[in-house]
């Protein structure tokens, strides 16, 4: 008798330990079950290469990743396939090869400051260009245009001393 006593007694005790762990086992399943929901969208060939439009062959010169063809491009893509798949964003992908590889990935700075100098820098230098030649034309067409004046009205050219003993040295061999 004593022995189902004790047998009870230990059935009783583990009764609530036993729906306690049942407890805990539903409340962590039900975050499971939420997330077998919402099946994950495949990664499509055209969600990479909207990606590596953007960013630039490590082997080649200026070519996008999208189209180039080297084995290294093909490794990148399919590292951007997996970033996808495991739900990072755009900027955080190319954020990740910037680090890595630095800013050239990506074709320009990160940095706002160095951004901005990158693309206006070459607007700046053709507008002074421009206006350089602008005022180099204005005033080759002016120069032009002055003759200076002799006593008479008539134009004759700055160096008139030497035109003269010219013509009468040329007068002279005649």
């Amino acid at each position: 008798m004593k022995h189902l006593e004790t047998i009870r007694r230990g059935t009783v005790c583990r009764a609530p330990t036993i729906l306690f762990m049942v407890v805990v086992l539903l409340v962590l399943a039900v975050p499971v079950a939420a997330q077998s929901d919402t099946p994950a969208k495949p990664v499509t060939a055209d969600d990479v290469n909207a990606i590596a439009r953007q960013m630039y062959c490590p082997v080649c010169e200026n070519i996008p990743l999208d189209v180039c063809s080297t084995a290294a491009c093909a490794q990148w893509r399919d590292e951007i396939r997996i970033q996808l798949e495991q739900g990072r964003t755009e900027q955080e992908i190319k954020n990740d090869f910037v680090g890595r590889y630095g800013d050239r990935v990506v074709g320009t700075p990160q940095d706002p400051t160095l951004r901005a100098l990158s693309l206006v820098t070459p607007w700046v230098i053709a507008a002074l260009v421009v206006l350089l030649t602008a005022v180099m034309l204005v005033r080759w067409w002016r120069g032009r245009h002055l003759v200076p004046a002799t006593a008479g009205g008539a134009s004759v050219p700055a160096d008139d001393d030497y035109r003269a003993r010219l013509e009468q040295d040329l007068q002279a061999r005649r």
